[in-house]
């Protein structure tokens, strides 16, 4: 890129990157949502009308989409915090708590990226790639092939309606689109039967039930990622075992 394009790409993707922490951080303490994804879209798609090439938009939608999640994760956690040590009550005790969860979460950064180094040669070369990655893929070709554009452009209006009538608390545009960019159309009918059980156990026991099915939640959760982690490792071992080489 010329020296001033250069200079204007470096001011958008700074400013794309901190308005979008924001976007992120305010759906999150909302909806409990990280509309990273498509908050990264929009971005992108400004980037491309701004007329920059495919290869600095690419690294645009990545520096926005990991800026998001970061942020609004760091407010979970500061939050969480806060709650635990007391809603303020005790000043020293609770910077210093803040103090140790900002260690802890350096310590946390530093780890990730000794892991993705050593492990995302294995990811890329089996094409293990998340869906919207395809989706940004897409939409920086859509600036070779123009009737692509006008599909993606058309497709955004319903979801900018659906974002509107659901509003900040429950994030429907968002969800409409991440459920489209699920292969396995069983997660789909999961969550619908997700809905279901918790409108039927809220209609029953009452408000009051929100915490154990916050809690309930949270089990299941972590019990489908373990799932996921260690039918990966028997599957990583049986492929590479002698007998199936």
């Amino acid at each position: 890129m010329p020296l001033v394009k250069l200079v204007g790409w470096v001011l958008f993707a700074a400013v794309s990157c901190i308005t979008a922490e924001f976007i992120v951080g305010f759906s999150a303490m909302h909806a409990g949502w990280f509309p990273t994804f498509a908050t990264a879209l929009i971005f992108l798609l400004l980037g491309m009308i701004a007329g920059f090439p495919p290869a600095a938009t690419a690294l645009l939608v990545g520096f926005v989409a990991a800026g998001g999640p970061a942020f609004a994760d760091g407010g979970y956690d500061l939050k969480a915090g806060w709650y635990l040590r007391g809603w303020g009550q005790y000043p020293d005790f609770d910077l210093e708590g803040r103090r140790e969860q900002i260690i802890s979460a350096a310590v946390g950064m530093l780890t990730g990226l000794v892991v993705v180094v050593l492990s995302h040669n294995a990811y890329f070369s089996r094409g293990l790639f998340p869906p919207v990655d395809r989706v940004y893929a897409a939409t920086i070709q859509s600036v070779v092939e123009p009737s692509m554009a006008g599909f993606l452009f058309a497709w955004a209006i319903p979801g900018a309606v659906l974002q509107m009538v659901g509003g900040a608390r429950r994030q429907l545009g968002v969800l409409f689109a991440t459920g489209l960019l699920l292969f396995n159309p069983a997660a789909g009918w999961l969550v619908l039967a997700g809905l279901l059980l918790r409108a039927t156990w809220i209609r029953i026991s009452g408000e009051d039930i929100e915490t154990a099915m916050s809690i309930f939640g949270a089990g299941c959760i972590a019990g489908g990622a373990l799932a996921d982690f260690a039918g990966s490792v028997v599957n990583s071992h049986v492929k590479t075992s002698p007998g199936n080489r």
